[in-house]
């Protein structure tokens, strides 16, 4: 399909920089089959995500640091607890959070260690979501399949350790 000035173009002034494109040819190079040059995202719109995630686990915190999970009824026994009697690597961790949450920090160590940790974690991997978006730079965190076989380990190790009677220490 080719383009066909239309019958009036004699009529209108020419643009400025010298006259348009010609007959067959695009006016721009992001028209049809060209990509849109890259426009750099506002500095709020690049802080929508971490804002909402802080947004999301903060309501979440809230919830639990409001509604305590150490009275029964409100929130589900873990299943693999409750079926096997075996503790998982998160049982306690609602009620490390509360602790953690009211500041007392022996009291969430003692429920669940790994999630203690986690928090602490989550807020630096956070910061530095924050930090990198606000200078309008991608979080790129590639961890090789070692870790992941490393952190799987620790989890695994976790949950044997607390599970046995030496390990009642890290039992919740």
């Amino acid at each position: 399909m080719s383009v066909r000035p239309s019958p009036y173009a004699a009529d209108l002034p020419e643009p400025p920089g010298g006259p348009g494109p010609g007959p067959g040819e695009h006016p721009a190079p992001y028209a049809a089959g060209f990509a849109r040059p890259a426009v750099p995202a506002s500095r709020l719109r690049r802080l929508a995500t971490p804002v909402g995630i802080l947004a999301a686990v903060a309501g979440a915190f809230a919830y639990v640091g409001t509604v305590d999970p150490n009275e029964s009824g409100h929130y589900p026994v873990c299943p693999l607890l409750q079926l096997t009697g075996v503790l998982c690597p998160g049982c306690g961790g609602l009620r490390s959070a509360h602790a953690f949450i009211h500041g007392d920090l022996g009291v969430a160590f003692s429920a669940n260690a790994i999630a203690t940790v986690g928090y602490v974690l989550f807020a630096a991997v956070w910061a530095l979501l924050l930090a990198r978006a606000w200078r309008g730079q991608p979080l790129r965190i590639a961890l090789a399949p070692a870790w992941w076989w490393g952190v799987g380990a620790v989890l695994l190790i976790f949950t044997v350790v607390r599970n046995l009677p030496f390990g009642s220490a890290l039992a919740p």
